[in-house]
């Protein structure tokens, strides 16, 4: 992986700006520490930071080409899995290829062959941009379900973009401004954020599956890919066959790399699927893969089962890890470096969080990359096939999205003007009608069908976009490439239309995906039910937030003070006792994240020196 940053405008000389280009995407070295790139020409700047994971010697950005007399340039971020197939397939139109398999070569030329027509012939995570010098012309994109980020914005005469907030901000048009509707991000939607919505004013994020052209006339933004609603041809048995073959598949193809590659293990059902496919495949050239867990010290002690939390992960780990025959490594979290690593997380993501679930998962990658640069991970399943509780759940589609809760509770913390000027409840509203509206439907679907593919939709385009960023900015941060199989685009399309019987088969949850498992996982562990990313239990942790945010409140320069209902919030620290009845975002998020929430607020509009608009 990589990261990139892009600077073009037409009316001004851009060859003496190096030193802007290089500013921004030195802040995103993190996402690639290896080598780093520019590119400039009298209206174009391009910034590169390189990751070394696919041909080491041959892959260095900006990569430039010249196919039938037309110079281009590229800036890449991602990895094709399909580059060899791609490959063959241009060497067959006459491309000379100069490198040994680098993707960025393959990608540079499948745009000068079929230009944006090329985002249909290419599987795999990406945000690129290609420069035409000589249309003058640059073509943006990002993968469909969004794995990779792009951020961009139109300010004075010029186009920027780049892989994160942190490298716009450094360039000195780009101020950091938040208006009303960006504090409704933050306080109503947050963490999760409305498709597009950067928060920061005059930011926006290219939103998945859409491309971005630039040139002298203006700027265009397309979807190039979408969801596709039809009916499922296939039965139970054929689409078990089907599904567990084109799994094997994606996780084994993405098992390539130039560098070591290991996976994430928590023994839940997703990650011991993607643990066996790649076991397999390592077995098969005589190896044995790597696997590693997370947990917290003194968590076996404080762990109490509940409603999203059923059991404690590590006798599940151990069974997965032995039944696989993997090696294995635990990375046990102290709750002291948890708190510290709030401000971290928050400062690679730019914005406030999941709190300390993305600064144990900061940690955890931390760790894993002493080792290894490239991992694989069991994200999108259960937004694909329908994991977590609100599927199951026998109610009316609300007005609302299922994993944003306890608002009034929330809306109280805030100060009372706050709340008037924002109307969360209108926001939240308008944000899930627009949702919803998208939604493909498909003619004839009963009652039930219709409910269930307005829930899936939300859930694929919504919720699993905030854990697909949590878990790029939380690796990248750290270096390390994560891969996501069920986040594979052909596959969340299959899945998409199958119907909820069959992906709700034996009355299980994701009832489809355990049937596909049998026989490649123990029935135990197929059996399993749901249980998130662990947090931890220790009550020191806890209290270690709580004195946290007692002083911030004590401090008449923290800005969070103006955003803030002071007499509740302090009221509510010192009577010691939990507020929320239940999580108010996901399953993971109650009081100690909501105040170590509050804290991220805190810090970011602080360092980042945000001016409130």
């Amino acid at each position: 992986m990589c990261g990139i940053a892009g600077w073009i405008d037409f009316k001004q000389e851009l060859r003496s700006q190096a030193d802007i280009i290089e500013t921004m995407a030195e802040t995103i070295k993190h996402r690639g520490p290896d080598e780093k790139g520019r590119y400039l020409a009298p209206h174009i700047a391009l910034g590169h930071r390189r990751l070394i994971v696919v041909d080491p010697e041959g892959g260095g950005q900006p990569m430039q080409g010249c196919y039938k007399g037309k110079d281009h340039v590229i800036v890449y971020n991602g990895e094709l899995y399909n580059a060899d197939k791609i490959r063959r397939e241009l060497e067959s139109c006459g491309h000379c290829f100069h490198t040994r398999n680098s993707d960025t070569e393959v990608l540079l030329h499948a745009y000068m062959e079929w230009g944006p027509a090329c985002l249909e012939h290419i599987n795999g995570i990406f945000a690129f941009a290609v420069w035409n010098e000589v249309e003058q012309e640059i073509f943006i994109a990002r993968d469909p379900l969004g794995i990779k980020p792009l951020f961009y914005a139109r300010v004075r005469d010029s186009l920027l973009f780049a892989s994160e907030l942190k490298a716009l901000l450094a360039h000195p048009y780009i101020r950091a401004q938040v208006d009303s509707e960006g504090l409704m991000e933050i306080f109503i939607m947050g963490p999760s954020r409305t498709p597009g919505m950067a928060v920061f004013k005059g930011i926006q994020e290219l939103k998945p599956g859409h491309c971005i052209i630039y040139n002298r006339q203006g700027l265009r933004v397309k979807q190039y890919w979408r969801l596709v609603s039809k009916p499922h041809g296939e039965d139970l048995e054929t689409t078990v066959v089907h599904l567990r073959e084109m799994l094997k598949d994606i996780v084994v193809r993405q098992t390539v790399a130039d560098v070591p590659v290991c996976t994430l293990l928590s023994g839940g059902l997703d990650s011991s699927a993607i643990t066996a496919f790649a076991a397999g495949a390592f077995q098969a050239r005589g190896e044995k893969i790597q696997t590693f867990s997370v947990d917290y010290v003194d968590n076996d002690r404080f762990f109490v089962p509940n409603a999203f939390e059923t059991n404690a992960d590590y006798p599940w780990v151990r069974r997965a890890s032995d039944f696989l025959n993997t090696n294995h490594q635990s990375i046990m979290i102290n709750n002291q470096e948890l708190s510290y690593h709030l401000k971290t997380s928050m400062q690679a993501h730019d914005l406030p969080g999941m709190t300390d679930i993305d600064a144990s998962l900061y940690l955890f990658c931390r760790e894993i990359r002493r080792q290894f640069v490239v991992g694989l991970s069991g994200e999108c399943a259960d937004e694909i096939f329908g994991g977590y509780p609100w599927f199951q759940q026998d109610m009316k589609m609300a007005d609302s999205f299922p994993w944003i809760r306890m608002v009034q509770p929330k809306m109280a913390l805030l100060a009372p003007a706050l709340v008037k000027q924002l109307d969360p409840e209108k926001y939240i509203r308008q944000r899930y009608l627009e949702a919803v509206a998208e939604v493909p439907e498909l003619d004839g679907e009963d009652d039930c069908e219709k409910h269930m593919r307005q829930l899936f939709y939300l859930n694929i385009t919504r919720f699993m976009p905030t854990l697909l960023e949590r878990k790029d900015r939380m690796s990248m941060a750290c270096s390390l490439e994560v891969r996501v199989p069920f986040g594979d685009r052909d596959l969340v399309q299959y899945v998409w239309n199958l119907p909820w019987k069959i992906k709700n088969c034996d009355g299980l949850s994701k009832g489809i995906l355990r049937r596909a498992l049998k026989g490649i996982l123990p029935d135990d562990l197929l059996l399993r039910p749901k249980n998130p990313y662990p947090r931890t239990h220790n009550p020191a942790y806890a209290e270690t937030i709580r004195i946290k945010l007692s002083k911030v409140l004590k401090d008449p320069s923290s800005p969070l003070l103006s955003l803030i209902n002071v007499p509740l919030l302090r009221s509510y620290l010192d009577s010691n006792t939990n507020y929320f009845s239940r999580p108010w975002f996901g399953q993971l998020m109650g009081d100690t994240q909501y105040m170590a929430y509050l804290l991220q607020v805190n810090w970011w509009l602080e360092q980042y020196q945000i001016d409130i608009v």
